[in-house]
């Protein structure tokens, strides 16, 4: 039999919770990030447990959103939505091992860790990370990420590249996590350590260029016009510190005219990028080229406190043995990424009058 809301046990705990909520609100305003963060992780802790514990049934949160919004107007935290938001922010914080260290035999400690690729992060570093952003960043990495791996990575990004909402909604709808410093390259063989560590992590395979809507038969000066066109969306594809210098730039070399596709300088990186485009499958020979490009930009914009440029080459598509094959014997810091777009609905572009039929049209008029 169901116990009543109306019960001792409720009501006390209410008027502890109502409290805490007082001492917090006193201590630091809710507007705080931080502090509203570990209230509303608390409180998704203290219902889990309550819900353990006791028997008040399915009503139990309606009616503990009620209670608290008659006691805390002023506050929007405390919808039934949001209260089923902390528990499960809760939940999904404590989705972890417990891993007992040992020395000769002997218990040292016992820590709750999350693993990661490169090591091991402590349970309440990630805690302390969620509080670094936004409670509605923290509900949408809970919605949408189900390991706590891909959510570390996400919150990392985030803070680091101070993501407003939609822009992370963007990130995680587009694969950031699986696509970042998946590149191809030759950047450990070409870079010092640091750099190259860097240089890979920046770089993303594939390339999405979903706010392109192009034909299947796309040329390369096109695909950059319209680049160009959203360079807004394109430098959030690219990443934090790219900045746009130009396109089809021009370098004179041997008294003969010769023009990058695009050209950036990278802030954080303090160097030049080169980023060539081929709207077809990746061949060795594309690779001359950029280490040409490399070259002049290296002798002819460099600057002596800038470090070496470094080549971006996006393909339609490549097969990654050739790639990694061909970036071998080069001595120049070169990448090779794969790039994917919207394609036109094919019953649009057969409606599309063909250059030929436009071309007549004009000369009729």
């Amino acid at each position: 039999m169901k116990e009543s809301l109306n019960t001792n046990e409720y009501k006390n705990w209410l008027y502890d919770l109502k409290l805490k909520i007082k001492q917090s609100q006193i201590k630091a305003s809710l507007s705080v990030n931080s502090e509203l963060i570990m209230l509303y992780w608390d409180l998704g802790k203290q219902i889990i447990e309550k819900q353990e514990k006791s028997r008040w049934g399915s009503g139990f949160i309606d009616q503990l959103s009620k209670d608290l919004k008659t006691e805390f107007p002023e506050m929007s935290g405390f919808s039934r939505s949001n209260l089923f938001a902390m528990r499960k922010f809760y939940l999904f914080c404590n989705q972890i091992d417990i891993i007992v260290h040992q020395l000769d035999g002997q218990i040292e400690n016992e820590t709750k860790i999350v693993h990661q690729a490169d090591g091991q992060i402590h349970y309440p570093e990630f805690l302390t990370l969620c509080c670094k952003i936004p409670w509605q960043h923290n509900i949408l990495i809970i919605e949408k990420i189900k390991n706590i791996t891909e959510a570390f990575f996400y919150i990392n990004e985030t803070i680091a590249n101070s993501w407003s909402r939609s822009i992370l909604e963007y990130q995680i709808e587009t694969n950031l996590y699986n696509r970042q410093g998946k590149a191809i390259t030759n950047f450990k063989n070409t870079l010092p350590t640091i750099e190259s560590d860097l240089a890979n992590a920046l770089l993303k395979d594939p390339y999405n260029f979903e706010f392109l809507t192009l034909s299947s038969e796309v040329k390369e000066l096109e695909l950059e016009q319209k680049l160009v066109q959203h360079i807004t969306q394109f430098l959030l594809e690219l990443g934090k510190g790219f900045a746009y210098m130009g396109r089809q730039f021009q370098i004179i070399v041997g008294g003969k005219e010769f023009r990058t596709d695009l050209l950036f300088y990278h802030t954080k990186l303090k160097c030049h990028v080169i980023i060539e485009f081929k709207v077809k499958e990746f061949e060795p020979e594309f690779l001359g080229k950029l280490n040409f490009y490399l070259t002049a930009i290296n002798e002819l914009v460099k600057s002596a406190d800038d470090k070496p440029t470094i080549g971006i080459l996006l393909c339609k598509n490549k097969n990654d043995v050739i790639v990694d094959f061909s970036l071998k014997d080069i001595n120049k810091p070169m990448g090779v990424s794969q790039f994917t777009y919207r394609e036109l609905p094919a019953e649009i572009k057969n409606a599309l009058p063909s250059l030929e039929e436009l071309t007549q049209q004009f000369n009729i008029d």
